[in-house]
């Protein structure tokens, strides 16, 4: 899981293209606080094999559950 709240972009970028890059995980969970970064966070992740299913929470708070593709 990235805990991505409190960071502008481009860092909650920056933090799944790491976490992508050191071990391309079949699923990763993002939690974000904007939706600026669930935006990049969703266009960086559908660029590079996943699906991505946001789920809203309380206080503009999202979790993001990204999902690589078959």
């Amino acid at each position: 899981m990235i805990d991505a709240r409190g960071y502008a972009c481009p860092m909650p970028v920056v933090m799944v293209q790491k976490a992508v890059k050191d071990g391309t995980p079949q699923q990763l969970e993002v939690l974000l606080d904007n939706p600026c970064s669930v935006e990049n966070v969703t266009r960086f992740a559908g660029n590079n094999g996943y699906e991505v299913e946001v789920r809203p929470a309380d206080d503009d708070e999202y979790t993001l559950v990204l999902t690589r593709k078959s």
